[in-house]
């Protein structure tokens, strides 16, 4: 491996060509871009709520580590943008249910604006 490579699914939404890769594996790590709640057959934003949101979020990271060889059950490290920290406590009430008995370490900030004007966007990596 010459350092890091690229992963590709079409099971998660396509990134820009020529901007950024859904993930990068290097050195028995994966580390995976940011995932709004698209539909990677539509390429449109899911309708729904920040539960909702959140749930398609983590589907999308989910295909892209199992692209890469690995799973969210061995995510060590999540960040989480919220277009509004008053979405804290759903958008938990939904992430809480992942990642089994270990949850992995997390931030979560307030930003001012997401891609496409969305309500969440959350990256991982995770171990090979």
């Amino acid at each position: 491996m010459s350092g890091k490579e690229p992963v590709l699914t079409t099971n998660a939404p396509k990134p820009l060509p020529g901007i950024y890769s859904q993930a990068i594996k290097a050195n028995g790590m994966v580390f995976v871009s940011g995932a709004v709640p698209m539909d990677p057959v539509t390429m449109e934003l899911i309708p729904g709520d920040i539960q909702a949101h959140t749930h398609q979020c983590i589907k999308n990271l989910s295909a892209i580590l199992e692209a890469a060889g690995t799973s969210l059950e061995k995510v060590v490290k999540v960040n989480v943008f919220l277009a509004d920290m008053g979405d804290f406590a759903k958008m938990n009430e939904v992430y809480s249910t992942y990642w089994g008995d270990v949850k992995p370490c997390r931030t979560c900030v307030a930003v001012k604006t997401l891609p496409l004007n969305t309500d969440v966007e959350i990256e991982c990596t995770a171990v090979l």
